[in-house]
């Protein structure tokens, strides 16, 4: 696909080859996870980052353009671009700023925010992508950040940024949520003092801190013990 002209007419024979690809038994798998499986044509992950890698080495940014938009596979296959163009750092917040509007389920988020792996080298320059995001009021944006800060910040240099950022964060949408007590949960792994200090502090609101004791309770890291133990800091 890198040598393809884009244009109208091979963008639609573009879709008809991704509706030659489709699983329906895999498309049902997915609409019980909470994806509209209206708007699926039903093709494994792996099929679709492989179909975006070859587009990332040629005409990407037309085929973007020509992008509808108007099934899963679609928007899944422009994200991944954005994940495999060997474009500066700049460049790559640029169009996944453009991108994450079309994000309209937690899928489409998470799968591309865990392979941008050009963020981890990046993390300073990220920051006022995330912070700015935090702020969206659109949950799937702000699930992008809690993402991004799962998948790269989880560190000595931004462990206590983390942990102050949940201090105050409105985690009611229920997207927002459960991306904020994953993240939470795995900061807790690595930093089980820190997070300690947190939830006993009882600063959290009342959902997010009994929902990230439970996501750590759900861990095989933790111990029996120690698992009794947190679930008596529910509030």
């Amino acid at each position: 696909m890198k040598n393809i002209k884009w244009n109208k007419a091979t963008y639609q024979e573009f879709i008809e080859y991704l509706y030659s690809l489709q699983d329906l038994k895999y498309r049902d798998f997915q609409a019980s996870l909470g994806i509209d499986k209206n708007y699926m044509i039903g093709i494994k992950t792996p099929i679709l980052k492989n179909i975006a890698k070859e587009i990332a080495k040629g005409d990407y940014n037309t085929f973007i353009s020509l992008n509808t938009h108007q099934t899963y596979e679609e928007i899944a296959i422009h994200g991944f671009i954005i994940c495999y163009i060997k474009e500066d750092f700049d460049t790559i917040k640029d169009k996944l700023q453009e991108y994450i509007e079309y994000i309209d389920n937690w899928a489409l988020c998470d799968l591309i925010c865990c392979n941008l792996h050009i963020w981890s080298s990046n993390t300073k320059n990220g920051l006022k992508f995330i912070r700015k995001a935090l702020k969206s009021k659109n949950t799937w944006i702000k699930r992008v950040a809690i993402v991004l800060l799962l998948n790269y910040y989880i560190n000595d240099e931004y462990i206590n940024m983390i942990l102050d950022i949940f201090k105050d964060y409105n985690t009611e949408e229920y997207y927002v949520l459960m991306a904020s007590a994953w993240l939470l949960s795995f900061c807790y792994i690595k930093y089980p003092d820190k997070v300690k200090g947190l939830l006993l502090s009882k600063k959290l609101n009342q959902n997010l801190q009994n929902k990230t004791i439970q996501k750590i309770r759900e861990s095989n890291r933790i111990t029996k013990e120690e698992k009794n133990i947190i679930k008596g800091w529910r509030i």
